[in-house]
């Protein structure tokens, strides 16, 4: 999934075959559900907002550069449409509360994290991180399975690379909480033995 490959088929589009397309929308549609689902917390409206994400693409194809990849810029279409359905909605979003975690309870819970990675744990992550407000389950949802630096995401988000990361450790916070509540109390101290 190449830059070079995604803008060939940028190309075919401006060129006016407009089935290629397709490709394209096959290529993202997933992950923009995912995120438009992480932010909006609502099936129906992530669907509609995924549509809206690749309509709003298509119109303005044209005004994609290429400075960045293809990716991130739909990406940051997606995030901005679900911002804009967020205001439309003046829905308050959940807030998790978060307890005072040290330095070492966060290095603690990113250390099971990275060790968490088969198919079984990933998806409690996954549930954990579909519970945080829209905005923090986007961020980590980019920087923890589609592993973008903080550069992209700063791209993605219109804020820079420094407060993307005060963010995603914000963010980190409210998934340590959940995770500590989630997560068997032997899983937990099992990792603060080994990280001792």
């Amino acid at each position: 999934m190449t830059t070079n490959n995604d803008q060939y088929y940028i190309n075919q589009i401006i060129d006016g075959d407009t089935n290629a397309f397709s490709v394209l929308v096959d290529r993202y549609k997933d992950l923009v559900f995912t995120l438009a689902i992480r932010m909006l917390k609502n099936r129906e409206e992530a669907e509609e907002v995924s549509q809206d994400t690749f309509i709003k693409a298509y119109k303005s194809l044209a005004k994609f550069k290429g400075d960045s990849k293809f990716s991130t810029w739909i990406y940051k279409v997606a995030y901005h449409t679900c911002l804009d359905r967020i205001k439309k909605n003046k829905r308050a979003q959940n807030v998790v509360a978060i307890d005072e975690f040290t330095e070492r309870h966060i290095k603690t819970m990113d250390n099971a994290l990275n060790d968490m990675v088969q198919e079984e744990h990933e998806q409690t992550i996954q549930d954990c991180i579909a519970l945080l407000p829209g905005d923090d389950s986007f961020l980590l949802t980019l920087y923890y399975f589609e592993e973008l630096s903080l550069d992209e995401i700063s791209k993605i988000v219109g804020i820079t690379a420094n407060n993307v990361k005060v963010k995603i450790f914000r963010s980190r916070k409210k998934l340590a909480t959940i995770l500590k509540e989630r997560l068997e109390p032997e899983t937990i101290e099992y990792y603060e033995r080994e990280r001792k």
